[in-house]
């Protein structure tokens, strides 16, 4: 399996989104990728999010931790505060799945954008059982 890390910046009851060229159903996610040989989980998620929204981060507590056993991926997914940068792809159309658009958006739009009541209802009630594994990512609604 490989590690995945994820971050969860929420600014005003608005989530930061990235909007991938992809053949899915979904095509707006949240930001995150792959933990690279030799970096901690906090590094990746820095880089990941400085790559792929232009924003400085700062990694806060764990979420959730999450398998996708299809896939062979365990999901690490964080909190993470804004602290600098500007919100707009840094590396548009570099990865296999292209950046179309980075933004925010209202966490009532989520369900019109793909993302399930679940995740929504996790989003607003400020995470609750923060911290714990999840088992399938699907149980947090992505």
């Amino acid at each position: 399996m490989h590690t995945r890390v994820t971050g969860i910046v929420i600014e005003d009851d608005r989530i930061l989104l990235l909007n991938r060229d992809t053949d899915g159903p979904r095509t707006w996610s949240l930001p995150g990728g792959k933990v690279e040989a030799g970096e901690s989980l906090a590094e990746a998620l820095v880089r990941e999010m400085r790559e792929e929204t232009g924003v400085q981060v700062q990694v806060g507590r764990l979420l959730y931790l999450c398998d996708h056993i299809p896939a062979r991926v365990v999901h690490i997914i964080f909190e993470a505060r804004r602290v600098g940068g500007q919100v707009g792809a840094a590396e548009l159309g570099k990865d296999t799945n292209p950046i179309r658009g980075v933004r925010f958006v209202e966490l009532t739009e989520l369900p019109q954008l793909g993302f399930s009541d679940r995740f929504v209802q996790l989003c607003q009630a400020g995470f609750p059982d923060a911290g714990s594994y999840m088992g399938a990512k699907a149980n947090i609604g992505l």
